[in-house]
């Protein structure tokens, strides 16, 4: 049984982050209501992170005024001792840059075990699983979680569009002492490479393109079906491999785990592969001209036909409803 789940909260230029976000999702899940779920917050957390935190029973909240900047090794420390004296099972932390730093490191200082790509936890068969992805997303290997403490980093998207009940959501406060803090790393400031590109896993709709589309000029025409849908193109491993989407926009084992409400698949085929990382889309609606295409085992709707003639009768028909509403 699940006694207490410890999640360490990521702020991110102040907001809680979606990975903080699905590590409190999965702890409910785990802990079934049976289990606390404890977060930890470094520093004041931010006014609009409320309804984040609630899914927690209990919100520590840790305070001396310099806890909350990101310093991995620092705040990985602040951890060590109040998990190891307060019968932790699972810490829970999300698969971000922030998240890669601290979960090795506390799995070091508690000399726990670390187990990495995680895709989903559960019970089987009275053992605690984690199912995770190894070999750059080709393969999946089921991990018996038996130590604890155990220290987890979940993959995105993994619990997106999970909704759960909040915890009892009970704040304290504790006041860290100054020598309490390792000073040997220090925060400068943020600096980020340029980005024009946009995170797939918290899209609605996304209009998905694989090996059908022939070749890249073709993409001309996914794009202005999407604009007009009001969602993001994203591809399959064929596709970004030519270099044709970059890598974040990838869907698969080896991409991202995607829950759109809307996904379109356009000319893929539906390898397992791909499938694993969009199975769980609320609407999934398939275009192949091969009536035998295995995308059509997992689609809603399904059109067996040729993508060039049915995306530009598809967009049309779009904007002649909007026209009418």
């Amino acid at each position: 049984m699940i006694r207490r789940i410890v999640v360490p909260v990521e702020v991110y230029r102040g907001h809680i982050t979606e990975a903080t976000r699905e590590a409190l999702v999965a702890a409910r899940t785990v802990g079934n209501g049976v289990g606390e779920v404890v977060a930890y917050v470094y520093g004041e957390p931010p006014a609009e992170g409320t309804d984040v935190l609630e899914l927690a029973d209990r919100i520590i909240v840790l305070e001396d005024g310099q806890v909350g900047t990101p310093v991995a090794m620092a705040q990985a420390k602040l951890l060590r001792e109040r998990i190891a004296s307060s019968d932790v099972d699972l810490v829970l932390v999300g698969s971000s840059s922030w998240g890669w730093d601290v979960a090795p490191l506390l799995a070091g200082f508690l000399s726990a075990p670390l187990v990495a790509n995680c895709q989903v936890i559960q019970h089987a068969e009275d053992v605690l699983k984690a199912t995770c992805r190894i070999c750059a997303g080709k393969l999946l290997v089921d991990v018996e979680i038996t130590n604890k403490p155990t220290v987890i980093l979940l993959l995105p998207g993994s619990y997106a569009h999970r909704e759960v009940q909040p915890g009892k959501g009970v704040m304290e406060r504790e006041r860290v002492p100054a020598s309490d803090w390792d000073a040997r790393v220090e925060f400068k400031g943020w600096l980020e490479p340029e980005r024009e590109d946009i995170d797939i896993t918290q899209e609605e709709i996304l209009v998905t393109v694989g090996r059908g589309i022939g070749q890249q000029e073709n993409l001309e025409l996914v794009e202005d079906l999407a604009k007009t849908l009001g969602g993001a193109v994203c591809g399959s491993r064929p596709v970004v491999d030519q270099g044709w989407l970059p890598p974040t926009r990838q869907v698969g084992k080896s991409g991202m785990i995607v829950k759109p409400k809307l996904y379109l698949a356009i000319g893929i085929s539906g390898a397992p592969e791909h499938v694993e990382g969009m199975k769980d889309a609320e609407l999934i609606v398939a275009i192949n001209r091969d009536e035998q295409a295995p995308i059509f085992d997992v689609a809603h709707y399904g059109i067996a036909a040729d993508l060039f003639d049915v995306i530009p009768a598809l967009k049309e028909a779009l904007v002649a409803r909007r026209q009418e509403a």
